[in-house]
C-alpha cells in the first residue's frame, strides 16, 4: 500500500506510473510453468488469470488443461470471448455431475457421461474444426461423441480469461460461475491435435506444445487473489 504525500502530488503519481510500468513488463515476459499451478483458493467474481496471445483469427481450436476441484456447482474452466460473441470458445462443467458444456461462437453442445470426479486432477482437452463444425470432448483419455458446432470462425480480439466466465467482452464475471480450485497444463492450438497426441498429453508423455498458449512460456496477467504453486505430486 502506497501513502502519498499530499504536499507532492507528482511524486505519488510518478509512482504508480513507475508501478503500472513494472507490471506490464512483468506481465509481458512469457514464463515457463512446468511443474506449477493457478490456485483459485476461494469463490469470487472477480479474480481471475487473463491469458495474452497474438494470434486473433481461429478457425480451428483445441484446448487442453487440468483441473482440480471440490465444486459441486457449475463453474467455468476456460473462457475466450471478442467484442461480438461471449462465448466464443468456453469449456463449462455443468451443473449436473456427468455434464460438461462446450460453447463456440455462442453454439452450445454438451456432452454427458462425463465421470468428473471431485477432489481429483483431472486431464482434459477440447478441439472445434470450423470447416466441419464439428467438435469433441476428452475427459482423463476418453474422447466423448462428435457434435456439431458452429461454422463460423473466430474473430478478434480475444480474451482468454481462466478462473471466471466472461457475459461480456472481459467481465461480466458472476459468483456463481467462477472457478475455485487448481489449474494446470494449459495449452491451445489453432488447429485440431491428432488422438494420439492427445493421448500424450493426458499421460505426460511428449505432444507439441499449444502454439496459441504454452505453458511451457505462458503471458498472462493475474487479477485478485489468485497464487502460483508447485504441483503436487504422489509419493512413493
Amino acid at each position: 500500500m502506497f501513502v502519498f504525500n499530499t504536499s507532492q502530488p507528482d511524486t505519488g503519481f510518478k509512482m504508480v506510473l513507475m508501478l503500472l510500468a513494472m507490471l506490464t513488463v512483468c506481465s509481458a515476459v512469457p514464463q515457463d510453468l512446468y511443474g506449477k499451478m493457478f490456485i483459485f483458493p476461494q469463490e469470487t467474481n472477480t479474480a481471475h488469470v487473463r491469458l495474452t496471445t497474438s494470434r486473433q483469427d481461429l478457425r480451428n481450436v483445441t484446448v487442453c488443461l487440468r483441473s482440480f476441484t471440490d465444486l459441486r456447482r457449475g463453474h467455468s474452466l476456460f473462457s475466450l470471448a471478442t467484442p461480438s460473441v461471449d462465448n466464443d470458445f468456453q469449456i463449462y462443467k455443468d451443473d449436473a455431475h456427468d455434464q460438461m458444456n462446450l460453447h463456440v461462437r455462442n453454439h452450445y453442445v454438451y456432452f454427458a457421461g462425463q465421470n468428473y470426479k471431485l477432489n481429483t486432477w483431472h486431464s482434459l482437452c477440447s478441439t472445434w474444426d470450423s470447416a466441419s463444425g464439428l467438435a469433441q470432448l476428452w475427459l482423463d483419455g476418453k474422447p466423448s461423441s462428435w457434435k456439431l458446432s458452429s461454422k463460423s470462425s473466430i474473430n478478434g480480439p480475444i480474451i482468454i480469461v481462466l478462473g471466471q466466465e466472461q457475459d461480456t467482452h472481459g467481465g461480466g464475471f458472476v459468483l456463481m460461475e467462477s472457478f475455485a480450485g487448481m489449474l494446470s497444463d494449459v495449452h491451445m492450438w489453432d488447429y485440431t491435435i491428432s488422438p494420439c497426441e492427445i493421448q500424450n498429453y493426458m499421460d505426460d508423455l511428449s505432444f507439441p506444445p499449444g502454439n496459441v498458449l504454452n505453458w511451457r512460456a505462458l503471458e498472462f496477467q493475474i487479477i485478485g487473489t489468485v497464487l502460483i504453486g508447485d504441483k503436487q505430486k504422489s509419493c512413493y
